[in-house]
Order: structure tokens, then sequence, then C-alpha cells
């Protein structure tokens, strides 16, 4: 027992490192609430499978794609009513230094790409950027920031797309393979007027890795207000996730 505990403790830190060589598949739910003057709500589910390969003796790349399953109220959709489907997705690509101790950091491509079902799901526009992540993961700390910013350079959509966006995390393990953490997804639209640009999150939760049969899991809650957010934003955010891990054996 004590060795599979000292494993899934292990697997706590590389779940919660956006770039370790660990093949897994996030389910996360945000619920955004409080929107507009009805104080309607936003679901976003995003489907989101990271897969890493190696590049011979010194590099790794670890590709994460997000698809979001979107819920979109009507304050959203022009009066249209409340419509579901798919949005744009997004998918990124980090070079890493399989041997970095102390700091670890990635940085590639980020691609934008117009898979949404609806107009008022996406952009319609095809984007490209970059991104960048550095973490250190002290005892039982896992800490860091990932950066990116994505620009549109193609499409038919009415708007341009140039959005920058600051997830910083912190995690703290503690026994039993349950840990705190604060992730909040800070975004600023540079389209936008200065009034409606930055969405700034603040807050936390909790998470755990289980098992279900042999198969491990990391479960996470968190709730994140808005202190920051355009007019036609939410006022605050419940994130629920569901990690499949598939370590190597």
């Amino acid at each position: 027992v004590y060795g599979q505990e000292a494993k899934d403790s292990d697997l706590a830190k590389q779940a919660q490192n956006p770039i370790a060589n660990l093949i897994s598949l996030p389910l996360q739910n945000n619920t955004n609430f409080g929107i507009g003057p009805d104080d309607e709500t936003q679901n976003i589910l995003n489907i989101q499978p990271v897969w890493p390969f190696s590049i011979g003796e010194v590099w790794i790349l670890i590709t994460r794609t997000i698809l979001p399953v979107v819920s979109q109220p009507n304050v959203l959709t022009g009066g249209e009513g409340r419509i579901n489907g798919l949005g744009d997705t997004t998918f990124t690509g980090f070079f890493s230094p399989k041997d970095s101790p102390k700091l670890t950091w990635g940085v590639g491509p980020v691609f934008l790409m117009p898979t949404a079902t609806d107009d008022t799901l996406g952009s319609d526009k095809w984007g490209a950027g970059a991104s960048v992540v550095l973490l250190a993961m002290p005892g039982k700390w896992v800490v860091g920031s990932l950066f990116s910013n994505v620009w549109s350079f193609a499409g038919s959509g009415d708007q341009d797309v140039n959005l920058f966006t600051w997830q910083y995390f912190i995690n703290y393990n503690m026994a039993n393979q349950w840990y705190l953490t604060s992730a909040p997804i800070i975004t600023a639209n540079w389209e936008a007027d200065s009034g409606n640009r930055w969405t700034v999150p603040f807050g936390g939760g909790v998470g755990k890795i289980f098992r279900i049969g042999k198969q491990p899991i990391n479960g996470q809650v968190s709730a994140y207000y808005n202190v920051e957010k355009p007019d036609s934003g939410a006022d605050w955010q419940l994130r629920v996730q569901l990690q499949f891990l598939f370590p190597k054996k």
C-alpha cells in the first residue's frame, strides 16, 4: 500500500505540471454565473487531451488540445436564445528539456482553429501565437505560470483575435493525495476597449488523486470571483475537473 501511495503522491505532482511526461485526459467544466442584467449562466466543458512525444535524448514535445463544448446564454447570442455546440479548438505544443531539475520550462507555438458549430460560439478565425510555461516543484509545492498570446491571420469572422492568457498555478500537496490549488485564468482581449479588456479571477479549491479500479484520476473543484471583468463578463466561476491519468508502466 505504501508503494501505491508513494506512486499516487508523485502522480499528483505530475498532474499539476502542464508539461509533465504524462498522457492524460482532463475534462474541465467551467460554469460562469452572473452574466448580463438577467444573471445568465454560461457553461464550457473543455476536453483537453495531453500527449507527450520524446524527441531524441534531450527534448520532449508536450501537445495539448482544448476542444470546448459551449452552452451560450441569450445575452451572448444577440438575443437568439441559448445556443449549444462546439467552440473553437486551441492546440499548443510545448518543447521542454527532459532534464531540468530545479526550474522546468517549455515553449512553443499555439494555434487557433475555427471549429465552432455556430457563429456565436467562436470567432470564425484562424489564429497562431506563442506560449511559454515555467514551474518549480519545491517540497510539497507545485508553482508556476503559463503565458500565451494568439493573433488571428485568416478567416471570415468580423472581429480580429488578439488574446493574451496568463494562468498562474499554486498547488500544495497534503496527506492521502489531497491538495490545495489556485489556478485562475487571466485574459486580456486587446481588441476590446480598455474598460472591457481584462478578466481577472481570484480564488481556489481542493483536489485529490483517487482510483476507480486501477485507473488513477485527478479530481478537483474550485471557485473563482472575477475582480475585473468586461461588461458582458461573469461575476464568478465554478470549475469541476476530472483528469484521467495514464502513467507509463
